[in-house]
């Protein structure tokens, strides 16, 4: 798992459902080639700790990284998760610079060993419309075609797998019902189709555990969104148990976001007024403003601002 706090959420919903092996293989197990799938020991699955990515890619990309026999040796499978809207033609270069932090970490860690293990890499990107581009490394590279021969060996190469939910319809979505549920979620907030069929399909709710659902629900909610057709949505769940905790949660949701609202709208007016009396206000100083959510301390903070002799006079309130 990532090593820092995720914000983002198709962090949130991919790291909380795919750190379970049992659904990372129900994907895998449907979507590598049939040799490879049969050379590794599913049942060995086993999530390992640490994130590979770099910290400029961390709100665009997440990781997780497995241990499981391959084909009776040592292997690691490496499930790059990514969902930013556009491909990054160096991500390639990427995975193998992250590739090399997972040898250099193996090696680290026992450093008498022989040989280092094999690498699985896997992209899953979150598109919208399919990415025509190589899934070869040696893509990125300007080899002048009459010495390609005679530099292959000298240059690295390697394939990646590359699972695009655009290039799966909803129903082919292959895996356990909480990985389907959720890729179907993440491939709908893509396509503007979070209150569709595909997602609020309950023969498959029903078959997930219940707190997944409450978190795909608010991702569901932290999208744009219908409200009105959302309530419809829960109204027409035909589970009483279901429906009834939906209800519940959407009502809690809407009193979060009311209360986010009215924090946001106090944070705003401490730094107009601080603006409009002191104009420059530190990022410092900002952050810490954002970083207050009681309502009445922000209400003091307020009048602070208004009556405060200074910027130094303003900061000892908080």
């Amino acid at each position: 798992m990532p090593e820092e706090d995720i914000h983002q959420p198709n962090d949130k919903l991919f790291s909380s459902t795919f750190s379970i092996p049992e659904n990372t293989a129900g994907l895998l197990r449907a979507k590598l080639p049939p040799a490879l799938v049969s050379a590794v020991s599913w049942d060995e699955l086993s999530l390992l700790p640490g994130s590979f990515v770099d910290s400029q890619f961390r709100r665009s990309h997440t990781d997780l990284l497995f241990s499981a026999p391959i084909g009776n040796a040592e292997g690691f499978i490496y499930l790059l998760f990514e969902h930013q809207s556009t491909f990054d033609r160096l991500l390639p270069l990427r995975l193998l610079r992250y590739m090399t932090r997972i040898w250099e970490s193996v090696e680290k860690s026992d450093a008498s060993r022989a040989k280092l293990p094999v690498i699985l890499p896997v992209v899953l990107s979150q598109n919208a419309d399919v990415w025509y581009v190589s899934s070869q490394f040696a893509s990125l590279l300007e080899v002048p075609e009459k010495l390609a021969s005679e530099l292959r060996p000298y240059f690295p190469d390697f394939s990646y797998i590359h699972l695009q939910l655009a290039e799966m319809a909803f129903e082919a979505i292959p895996g356990t019902a909480s990985g389907v549920f959720v890729l179907r979620a993440m491939k709908a907030e893509r396509l503007g189709e979070l209150l569709g069929d595909a997602v609020w399909d309950e023969s498959l709710i029903l078959r997930v555990p219940r707190e997944l659902f409450q978190i795909v629900l608010r991702y569901i909610v932290a999208g744009e969104i219908d409200k009105e057709v959302f309530k419809n949505k829960l109204k027409e769940i035909s589970d009483p148990e279901i429906r009834a905790n939906a209800m519940t949660l959407a009502q809690q949701l809407h009193q979060e976001g009311r209360q986010e609202g009215r924090q946001e709208i106090l944070q705003a007016n401490i730094l107009e007024a601080l603006e409009i009396r002191f104009e420059n206000i530190p990022s410092g100083l900002r952050e810490a403003i954002d970083l207050v959510t009681d309502d009445l301390k922000l209400r003091e903070m307020h009048r602070a601002a208004i009556q405060c002799a200074s910027l130094d006079a303003f900061a000892a309130t908080l």
